[in-house]
């Protein structure tokens, strides 16, 4: 890949850019760092057909996987679970061993925030029986038996993506990847939770209606800087690393 900001380079890896990375250094004392990772379209949409994985490439995957080498725990909506199909989210064992290098668990925690809790017990996450997974809800409902280990977290009404973030940090939680989706990348702006944002921009037209970046959020601006921009010639995507700019 190319590098047009901040100084321009050649051949820049992505293994170079994800070795830079420390997020648990910055954690607050009351929430983890959160930084977020989306693909998106030239015209704006975060899936196509339903799913993300249509919009980017080998190379938005690899920096995806980068990503949640660096991260405690990984947070994802409901819909991006049905959407997805997720199962274990570090599965070359060489990248978990770098994890654990690091003072890392090998398998990041598993964070699922879903008000109802209607769920497909029978994806992999479930079934695999390997990283632990955290449900944040405001439903009663109880969960089936599953091989993966699961706490359910109740929050009355709806989940309190602040105190959400405010448990996660008591229980370790230094840096947490949010994968998405738009209404849940929309909760945690409004909770001003939100630290780093990575964008992968895909040069592909959805058209159509469908979830873009964010939703849900109250109208005002929210100022972010470029701490990165680079260009990959091959595919013509280009991927951004933004800041989230907060006064003083």
């Amino acid at each position: 890949m190319r590098r047009l900001i901040p100084e321009p380079a050649t051949d820049v890896s992505v293994a170079e850019l994800v070795e830079e990375l420390r997020p648990w250094e910055d954690a607050p004392d009351d929430r983890p760092f959160v930084f977020m990772n989306f693909a998106l379209t030239l015209d704006g949409h975060s899936t196509i057909d339903g799913v993300s994985r249509k919009i980017g490439s080998a190379r938005d995957t690899e920096l995806l996987v980068g990503l949640r080498t660096r991260a405690d725990a990984v947070m994802i909506g409901a819909g991006t679970l049905r959407a997805e199909n997720y199962g274990r989210v570090v599965r070359d064992p060489k990248k978990r061993e770098k994890r654990e290098s690091l003072g890392l668990e090998a398998d990041p925690l598993m964070v699922i925030v879903s008000g109802r809790m209607e769920l497909p017990w029978d994806a992999p996450i479930f079934t695999e029986g390997i990283a632990k997974v955290v449900i944040f809800t405001a439903s009663e409902e109880e969960p089936p038996e599953t091989n993966t280990p699961v706490e359910v977290i109740r929050h009355e009404s709806q989940v309190d993506i602040e105190a959400a973030l405010a448990q996660l940090r008591a229980q370790g939680v230094r840096a947490l990847l949010c994968e998405g989706g738009a209404t849940l990348h929309g909760q945690l702006h409004g909770a001003d939770a939100v630290d780093e944002l990575f964008l992968s921009h895909a040069p592909k037209l959805a058209g159509g209606h469908g979830p873009g970046l964010v939703e849900g959020l109250t109208p005002g601006v929210r100022e972010l800087e470029v701490v990165w921009l680079l260009s990959e010639p091959e595919t013509g995507e280009l991927f951004a690393r933004y800041r989230v700019v907060r006064a003083g």
